[in-house]
């Protein structure tokens, strides 16, 4: 056997592994890679408070993946946290903003930029959002990141529906946006009947709500049957929409293990 029948073999005997760790922040362990979606792991931001503990600081992470520049995505305090050389990619123009506070192993990518990561490879993707921040309006496109290994996944990042979703297809899994942290979701989100909608599109054999159920308003309360809304919502909606779709809600901090697609565990 050569060696990259060699690699192959042992890429396709992996375990991907999905950790939630709430809101839009993911633990992926690819192919040896562990990458970390939007960390934002503080128990208040801004007007936000976590409904539920904080969770451990991830170590050992090969590189964050922030899809846009909004607080709640890009948490500077959060990003602290993490190893002073974790490798951060961020949209082109939000390389300036984390230079001024220090972070210095960057990659700044626009769509269809790719960056790899040990064995995986990881493509910026479109998203249907408006990435700016704040009154400053630090400019930068909102992302979502396709990661290819052994697996196809796709995080959504903030997004609506487009169009070129379907060029994403086919995937093995799919982290789909499906709610806020508000009474009404704006312009520029997936709610659970369009993320169910965009499953017809990326068709991926499995997905997993995220964005839904982990903050709140510090001036509002919220029944725990409203925190677990959308993503029932969403699983329903989904099994009419797209049947052939393994939708698996996760809660704050689950755990899902995928070998070639099909879960072996929770």
């Amino acid at each position: 056997m050569d060696e990259e029948a060699a690699r192959c073999v042992r890429l396709c005997c992996r375990v991907l592994t999905i950790t939630w760790l709430g809101h839009s922040t993911v633990l992926l362990e690819v192919d040896g890679a562990r990458l970390l979606t939007d960390p934002v792991l503080r128990r208040r931001v801004a007007v936000l408070r976590r409904v539920d503990d904080e969770p451990a600081v991830p170590h050992g992470i090969d590189a964050v993946l922030l899809s846009h520049l909004h607080y709640d995505h890009l948490d500077l305090p959060s990003l602290r946290r993490l190893d002073a050389h974790t490798r951060v990619v961020v949209p082109a123009g939000g390389g300036a903003l984390l230079r001024r506070r220090g972070f210095r192993t960057l990659s700044e990518v626009d769509v269809g930029d790719e960056v790899d990561v040990g064995d995986v490879r990881v493509r910026a993707t479109h998203a249907e959002h408006d990435g700016r921040r704040g009154r400053l309006l630090t400019r930068g496109p909102a992302l979502g990141y396709l990661v290819t290994g052994s697996t196809r996944v796709y995080f959504a990042g903030d997004t609506d529906l487009f169009d070129g979703m379907s060029a994403l297809a086919p995937l093995d899994v799919a982290l789909l946006p499906v709610g806020g942290w508000g009474p009404r979701l704006p312009p520029g989100h997936l709610d659970p009947r369009r993320a169910a909608e965009a499953l017809t599109l990326l068709r991926p054999r499995v997905a997993v709500p995220i964005h839904w159920g982990t903050y709140r308003r510090i001036d509002r309360r919220q029944e725990p049957e409203a925190r677990d809304a959308p993503a029932e919502e969403f699983a329903q909606r989904a099994a009419e929409v797209a049947p052939h779709v393994d939708v698996r809600v996760l809660p704050v901090g689950g755990r899902l293990e995928l070998r070639n697609a099909v879960g072996v565990g929770a």
